[in-house]
């Protein structure tokens, strides 16, 4: 069986050398970058998930982020934020730019490491829920097996977890979900996120639906659903 590779990216060398002894202890093959550039380039090698500091010289975390985020051979590589940066925009920002995960510094190897298992663990091919059939909507299609959405005949592209979030209402349509309850369907009952982030993830869904977003209701003081006609 293949070992499952990481990309760490952090511009402090001893953070870099920490992280990848305890990795490879833990059986996973792991890449190293130094800075936002390299990490760009080293992403192309498609690791199984990034590990991404935020304050960097030349290209930063949220630049390298931005980036996998609109390549398409990329999207789907799950990010983890690494960082000293701790008030709640620089969270929202990351997690609004399509982040799986954000950690803040000083690290703890233990938390790293569930983190990364919590996540990788959502990507697991091995799970059904990836080969059941495509979810169609009217003229709205998607397609949990290839990551792909049509509306009205044309590919729409959204970021992981706003597919994430559509396809989860979709599948479940007529029901109501919690802000908390799509966090932890999405994120898992092991990620902090706070509950503004699904109300931005929301909103930009509904923003690239065009006619369809008014599909995704608000209810006042509950929650969110996908209407079921």
């Amino acid at each position: 069986m293949n070992k499952l590779s990481i990309l760490v990216v952090d511009d402090e060398k001893d953070i870099v050398d920490l992280l990848k002894y305890n990795l490879e202890k833990e059986n996973y093959s792991v890449i190293t970058a130094f800075d936002g550039k390299t990490a760009i380039e080293k992403a192309a090698q498609k690791p199984d998930l990034i590990l991404l500091d935020i304050m960097m010289p030349g290209y930063d975390g949220f630049e390298v982020c931005k980036h996998i985020r609109k390549s398409p051979n990329l999207s789907m590589i799950p990010i983890i934020f690494l960082t000293a940066k701790s008030s709640e925009t620089d969270e929202v920002l990351g997690l609004e730019l399509g982040a799986d995960d954000y950690i803040e510094k000083p690290i703890s190897i233990r938390k790293i490491i569930a983190r990364i298992k919590n996540v990788l663990k959502k990507k697991n091919p091995e799970n059904t829920e990836v080969f059941d059939p495509p979810l169609i909507f009217k003229e709205l299609i998607i397609d949990r097996a290839s990551y792909t959405i049509k509306l009205k005949g044309a590919e729409l592209f959204l970021p992981k977890k706003e597919f994430e979030i559509l396809a989860f209402l979709l599948k479940n349509k007529g029901r109501v979900y919690s802000r908390e309850a799509l966090l932890n369907n999405i994120w898992g009952q092991n990620v902090y996120v706070i509950d503004r982030t699904i109300d931005v993830h929301i909103r930009k869904i509904r923003e690239k639906l065009e006619s369809y977003g008014d599909c995704i209701e608000t209810i006042k003081g509950v929650g969110y659903r996908f209407q079921d006609e």
